[in-house]
């Protein structure tokens, strides 16, 4: 496949081929969790509008934390992420609250952390040598064993995720104030 960086009018490159798809599909699964949150308070983004434990804001810093060590993992191989067989109680609460806007958080500032990651994972697509470079992915019980992952199929997993929470946000806000992403 031809990947090129092509230079725009105003002299910055633009991907094109594979990776301006995984670029446009990331920023279109991006731009449908983003629009769940658009005019709420950070007391509305906190709220829990269903039996389920998530929050619209939770559900940002989830996605934000994911694709952040999805990425690490990208350059730095399974180190990058914890040892789930090993998980304690104590990293199990860490994981809980990635679900939680907390009172000390702000949607204001687990945005501007989702763009700054959205911006690192863009670099990232960008300056890759080869997406079909492939990483062992991590001791885990739903990873098949001694499996590996190429950065591809990370960025596609990680679209594929982003879109999933786009539409738990986009049931929590409807039942949050009626305000539906699309329809």
């Amino acid at each position: 496949m031809n990947d090129t960086a092509e230079k725009t009018r105003n002299g910055a490159p633009t991907m094109t081929g594979e990776r301006a798809d995984l670029l446009a599909l990331l920023a279109k699964a991006r731009h449908f969790l983003r629009f769940t949150v658009r005019d709420l308070t950070d007391d509305q983004a906190r709220r829990r509008t269903t039996t389920s434990e998530l929050c619209l804001g939770g559900l940002i810093k989830h996605v934000t934390s994911c694709e952040r060590s999805w990425v690490d993992f990208i350059v730095e191989g399974p180190s990058a992420m914890p040892d789930f067989n090993a998980m304690t109680q104590e990293d199990l609460k860490r994981h809980a609250e990635d679900f939680l806007l907390l009172p000390d958080e702000t949607l204001e500032g687990v945005l501007a952390a989702y763009d700054e990651t959205a911006r690192r994972t863009e670099e990232l697509i960008a300056a890759l040598p080869d997406l079909d470079a492939a990483q062992p992915l991590p001791k885990a019980p739903w990873f098949d064993e001694d499996a590996s992952w190429s950065a591809r199929l990370v960025l596609m997993h990680v679209a594929a995720e982003t879109f999933q929470h786009a539409g738990h946000a986009d049931i929590i806000r409807e039942s949050l104030d009626g305000a539906k992403s699309m329809g």
